[in-house]
C-alpha cells in the first residue's frame, strides 16, 4: 500500500509517494508561493498530489506543515512562515480528493519519519533535534508522536539553557535555540573572527564574511587554530547541556540530530558525547542515551508525513 507525504516549507512543497516500509518510489517539488491566499496554495497542492498518484492507488495524505497545528482537527492555527490563520488543511485537501489527511508540524513530523525509517528505526522511544536556522524539535514515546496539549509542545528548542543569555526569536533570552541553531554558530564564529584577526577563520570563508557558515569554525578548528577551538567547543558544550536536560525529562533511547551542522560528525559527536556522559543525573553509570545523526536528509519530512497515515 502506498501513501502520500507531503513537506510544506516556505519556499517549496515536496510531495512524495511513499510505500509501506518507507521507501519513496516517487516525489516531486513546487514552489510554495505563500504571499498568495492559502485556497490557491492549497490547490496547487491537490494538483501536485493528482499528478504524482497519477496511475498509482493511494490509501491517505499526510502533510506536515510549519507552525502551530492542532492536529487533531487538521488545522493550520498559526504559521507565520506561510503567513497563515485558522486554515482547514487536513478538511480542504480531503474534499478535494475524497482521501483521508492528518496534518502535523513538520518538526515533529521529520521526527516520526527518522524514528520509523531512519536512525531511530531500532528504538522505541527517541528525542530528534534539528540543528538549522532554528532548533525544531520532535518526540516520539512508544512509536508515537508526543505532542503536547492541543499539540503545542515539544517546542524544546525553547527551553532555557541560559538565564538572561543571547536573545531568541520567539521573544526570550537565553534559549537552546539561541546557541545550538546554524544561526548561533555563525554568529559565534563571526563574532571571533573580530577578535582573532590572523585566524584561519578568515582564510576558510575567502576573508568574505558573507560566506560564514556552519562549517567554518569546525574547518579551522580541524588545521588547530585555537580561537575556532573555542567556538566549536562553546557550541558543542550548549548543545550538550540542551541534551542532559532531554535525557533528564524523557530518558529516552536516543537523540536523533539532523540540520547542516551535524555533517561534522565526530568532530561534533565526540565532545557532545563525552560532556552528557559526564553530567547527565546518574553520570556516567546511569542508563546511557544513544547520540546519533540523522539518515533521511531531506526526505525525513516527506516519509514522515506519510507516516501519519500509516496507522
Amino acid at each position: 500500500m502506498n501513501y502520500v507525504g507531503i513537506d510544506i516549507g516556505g519556499t517549496f512543497i515536496k510531495a512524495g509517494l511513499v510505500d509501506e516500509n518507507g521507501g519513496i518510489v516517487k516525489k516531486s517539488s513546487v514552489p510554495t508561493l505563500a504571499t498568495r491566499k492559502w485556497e490557491r496554495v492549497m490547490d496547487d497542492i491537490v494538483a501536485q498530489i493528482n499528478r504524482l498518484t497519477a496511475g498509482a492507488g493511494y490509501a491517505a495524505v499526510g502533510v506536515g506543515s510549519p507552525g502551530a497545528i492542532d492536529s487533531a482537527n487538521g488545522v493550520v492555527e498559526y504559521s507565520p512562515n506561510l503567513f497563515w490563520k485558522d486554515v482547514p488543511l487536513a478538511k480542504y485537501i480531503s474534499g478535494a480528493l475524497g482521501k483521508t489527511v492528518k496534518v502535523g508540524n513538520d518538526a515533529n513530523v521529520a521526527a516520526l519519519g527518522e524514528a520509523k525509517f531512519g536512525a531511530g528505526r531500532d528504538y522505541s522511544d527517541v528525542v530528534m533535534l534539528t540543528l538549522g536556522t532554528g532548533v525544531g524539535s520532535g518526540i516520539v514515546a512508544g512509536g508515537r508522536l508526543f505532542e503536547g496539549y492541543r499539540s503545542m509542545g515539544a517546542e524544546i528548542g525553547h527551553m532555557v539553557i541560559r538565564e538572561d543569555g543571547e536573545p531568541c526569536g520567539c521573544g526570550r533570552r537565553g534559549c537552546l535555540e539561541a546557541y545550538a541553531s546554524a544561526t548561533a554558530l555563525v554568529r559565534d564564529t563571526l563574532s571571533a573572527m573580530q577578535i582573532a584577526k590572523n585566524s584561519l577563520m578568515w582564510e576558510e570563508c575567502g576573508n568574505d564574511l558573507n560566506k560564514v557558515d556552519g562549517r567554518t569554525s569546525f574547518a579551522a578548528a580541524k588545521r588547530g587554530d585555537e580561537a575556532a577551538k573555542r567556538v566549536v567547543a562553546a557550541y558543542a558544550k550548549s548543545l550538550a547541556e540542551g541534551i542532559i536536560n532531554i535525557i533528564n525529562i524523557f530518558r529516552s533511547q536516543a537523540i536523533i540530530l539532523g540540520g547542516g551542522v551535524c555533517a561534522q560528525g565526530d568532530a561534533l559527536l565526540n565532545p557532545v558525547r563525552e560532556y552528557v556522559a559526564k553530567h547527565r543525573f546518574g553520570g556516567s553509570e546511569s542508563l546511557a542515551t544513544d547520540i546519533i545523526t540523522a539518515r533521511l536528509g531531506g526526505d525525513a519530512g516527506v516519509i514522515g508525513a506519510a507516516c501519519l497515515v500509516m496507522e
